[in-house]
């Protein structure tokens, strides 16, 4: 059994617990209060619950770090703190369309020393519906439960099982999407959008995917699913291969076979 650092068990104990929030507001979700942020972009009662619980529990055990919430945007910490990257409610739509697919994510990323942002160095994302906790530390690994995760082991592209996100009305460059569909699909041999980034990730930590690729994606989306990856021997980067992937908003992520070739696939696809 992995030993859990104090943190992993601060973040568990935050995450089960606006877990069973959201697991409550799901068996009533067509009683719920739902806005728009934007075009098919929805918050509901559940996420601003969720993440309130969420923001409470990290605050009271970690006073002086910093937030990124999807809801309420960044709340400033102490300059030599670092600080939470949240999202509530990854897979909002599912869950407003009684889907059972969704996740809380929660990562921890460092300062640099010249008081920048920089790496991740701890990561959650928890199901709540099926109990799965997924969950890493930097140069520590990946695990679900107390189960080491590595990523699958298929090195060709025509076995492999790729996961993406599909742009949807006013968000995402449909026509960027198409070209790199239409440059994969023949490639491999499946293609799956479930629409929750931080699950995909996940899975692909945990072997059940091959590879992701999603153009558009927020910080709170992907922060913990790419340390995730990472730590179970993974590969993410940019879709150019580079380390962009914030700065760009494009994550590209598989073992190193298939992330190499995905990899040829997409660049060639958006030049």
């Amino acid at each position: 059994m992995p030993a859990r650092s104090a943190i992993i068990t601060v973040m568990d104990r935050a995450a089960r617990k606006a877990g069973r929030s959201l697991a409550r507001d799901f068996s009533e979700v067509e009683h719920l209060q739902v806005s728009m942020k934007g075009p098919a972009d929805f918050v509901s009662k559940a996420d601003m619950r969720a993440e309130r619980i969420l923001y409470d529990e990290l605050l009271a055990v970690r006073p002086g770090w910093g937030f990124m919430l999807e809801e309420a945007g960044i709340i400033e910490g102490e300059p030599d703190k670092p600080r939470w990257i949240i999202d509530p409610l990854d897979g909002t739509s599912n869950f407003l369309h009684g889907i059972p697919h969704f996740a809380i994510s929660i990562a921890v990323q460092e300062r640099r020393p010249d008081g920048s942002w920089g790496e991740v160095s701890a990561a959650m994302v928890y199901q709540p519906l099926t109990d799965d906790l997924f969950w890493a530390e930097k140069t520590k690994g990946a695990f679900l439960h107390d189960r080491r995760l590595q990523v699958s082991g298929r090195r060709n592209l025509n076995e492999a099982l790729i996961a993406t996100g599909i742009p949807f009305k006013g968000h995402g460059d449909l026509d960027q999407f198409n070209s790199v569909f239409n440059a994969v699909a023949p490639q491999v041999a499946g293609i799956r959008r479930f629409g929750a980034a931080s699950l995909d990730l996940a899975w692909l930590a945990a072997g059940r995917y091959d590879g992701f690729w999603e153009a558009g994606l927020q910080p709170w989306d992907v922060a913990a699913g790419v340390l995730l990856v990472r730590e179970a021997r993974g590969f993410v980067t940019d879709f150019r291969g580079g380390a962009q992937l914030f700065d760009r908003s494009e994550i590209l992520a598989a073992n190193d076979a298939i992330h190499s070739k995905l990899h040829k696939i997409v660049a060639g696809a958006i030049r």
